[in-house]
């Protein structure tokens, strides 16, 4: 079944406003507590007057400095690394159950350990970024030059 752009988007809002409304009864009802879950329109109005006075561009430009600086470390980390092992039979035999029981671990776990060895500010939140972007950098540079060394043994062998 194919249905137009239109009717798509149509589709799309309605299940918006669907979520908008379940999200403001259940507040209103009880069902939430007002303490966690504000009113949607509460939190639209708070949104609006924070970018109005202008107090919410200091803490989005924080979050896109953490945000690049985990993305740019957590991808070099991931790339030298994954080329490394993959080049390094030995050690890759040797790490990989390790790296695949920290590529195993919760995100959320790691999140207040790394808050205790890297305290509230910046860094600790670099370093969740980091544990997000390694990995999947790592495992596609390591899985990509295995196949490649593979692909090369057998033309030339």
């Amino acid at each position: 079944m194919v249905t137009s752009r239109s009717a798509l988007v149509a589709l799309q809002i309605l299940v918006l406003l669907s979520f908008l409304g379940a999200w403001h009864l259940g507040v209103e009802l009880g069902v939430l507590d007002p303490f966690f879950f504000s009113r949607p329109l509460d939190v639209l109005v708070r949104t609006w007057r924070d970018f109005a006075c202008g107090v919410i561009w200091r803490h989005l430009w924080i979050t896109l400095v953490e945000t690049i600086l985990a993305f740019v470390i957590g991808s070099v980390g991931g790339v030298l690394v994954g080329f490394w092992l993959a080049r390094r039979e030995l050690l890759s035999a040797v790490f990989q159950p390790y790296l695949k029981a920290v590529n195993a671990m919760p995100r959320v776990v790691l999140a207040p350990i790394f808050a205790l060895w890297f305290g509230l500010g910046i860094w600790s939140k670099v370093a969740l970024g980091v544990t997000l972007v390694f990995f999947i950098v790592f495992f596609a540079v390591y899985q990509g030059v295995k196949e490649v060394t593979l692909l090369g043994q057998n033309v030339n062998g």
